[in-house]
């Protein structure tokens, strides 16, 4: 079983109402449009179905309309793509879902027993096979190029806040043994202002076809990422893909920094979510927003790239990414 890249074909995504009101406080209204935004443009693209707490599913119905299906289900946060499965094709095009353990970005948000549990809850709904692995990992801490490449930073995985009892050597074993992969490639940095995640990948970089990786690569000397970001460049420009080949890189310069709530938020653009036909971007609503959506056309030429504003959500911890989760379609062998 191997996890596909993210621009293989899927059966629709999943995404999760935003719940956790000591975490949005006075924006939670704002955080649940954009949420629901999301999802109203994903599903131009493919079935999205909406996971919210049990007693909240009229109001999300109401927010995201009759094209996103809205499911009632014990949750404690809106971040399926940390909490949620992570599925896993066969060769003979059998699918499955590893059920990686979740602790809140290191026990960060209290309490998170509910969204541990909660890719349990759907695989059986989905009628999707559970595969258990008692490693801590979120989804957005990884990239994967469907080809047997992966993509992680150390400043997420080998923190100790995850898996304090697992050697580097450890992690990187259970990652090939579930996913399917065979060749991890470890970038030293995730964001530095990234301290909801420790810093995971998919705000500084992303697979967009074989061979060929998107990174944050911040122009302005004064961005805090400036060095850290050409340190993970460096990494890539001395490293091979599982089959041997070279990367093809293509850089990102835009950054967006906007107020939300009295606090200074970036919007990251690489924290975009790739659909069937399509790529879905986080944007600030600023004029740095058309050259990231350009740079991101480009590196999907195949695709509609569609910038949807989610300052809020980035005020929350992540972006577009971080709040969906790939069904890849079964049937297309590997």
């Amino acid at each position: 079983m191997r996890m596909p890249a993210e621009w293989a074909a899927h059966e629709g995504c999943l995404m999760a109402w935003p719940t956790r009101e000591e975490l949005w406080k006075d924006v939670l209204g704002q955080a649940r449009e954009e949420y629901a935004a999301v999802a109203r443009a994903i599903a131009r693209f493919e079935p999205v179905t909406m996971v919210a707490l049990p007693g909240q599913g009229e109001q999300a119905r109401a927010l995201c309309g009759d094209a996103v299906e809205v499911v009632e289900l014990p949750i404690d946060d809106s971040w399926l793509r940390d909490s949620g499965p992570i599925f896993v094709l066969g060769r003979d095009g059998a699918r499955a879902a590893v059920d990686f353990r979740f602790n809140s970005w290191g026990g960060k948000h209290h309490p998170w027993d509910q969204d541990d549990r909660i890719s349990a809850l759907l695989l059986e709904r989905l009628g999707v096979d559970r595969v258990e692995s008692r490693m801590i990992l979120e989804g957005g801490a990884i990239t994967v190029d469907g080809e047997g490449t992966l993509i992680t930073t150390e400043q997420c995985l080998l923190h100790p806040n995850r898996n304090p009892d697992l050697t580097r050597a450890d992690i990187e074993a259970e990652l090939k043994a579930r996913l399917g992969v065979t060749k991890v490639i470890w970038l030293p940095y995730g964001g530095l202002e990234d301290r909801e995640t420790d810093g995971h990948v998919d705000g500084v970089a992303a697979f967009t076809a074989p061979g060929k990786v998107l990174i944050q690569l911040p122009d302005d000397p004064r961005h805090p990422d400036y060095a850290r970001m050409r340190a993970n460049k460096a990494v890539l420009e001395a490293s091979t893909d599982a089959i041997g080949r070279p990367f093809e890189l293509i850089e990102l310069p835009q950054s967006a920094f906007v107020e939300v709530a009295g606090e200074q938020v970036e919007v990251g653009y690489l924290n975009f979510y790739v659909t069937n036909g399509g790529v879905v971007v986080p944007v600030a609503g600023i004029p740095a927003d058309e050259g990231a959506l350009a740079v991101i056309a480009a590196a999907f030429p195949d695709r509609k790239v569609i910038g949807v504003v989610t300052r809020t959500v980035a005020y929350g911890g992540g972006g577009v990414h971080c709040i969906t989760q790939q069904i890849p379609a079964a049937g297309g062998a590997l």
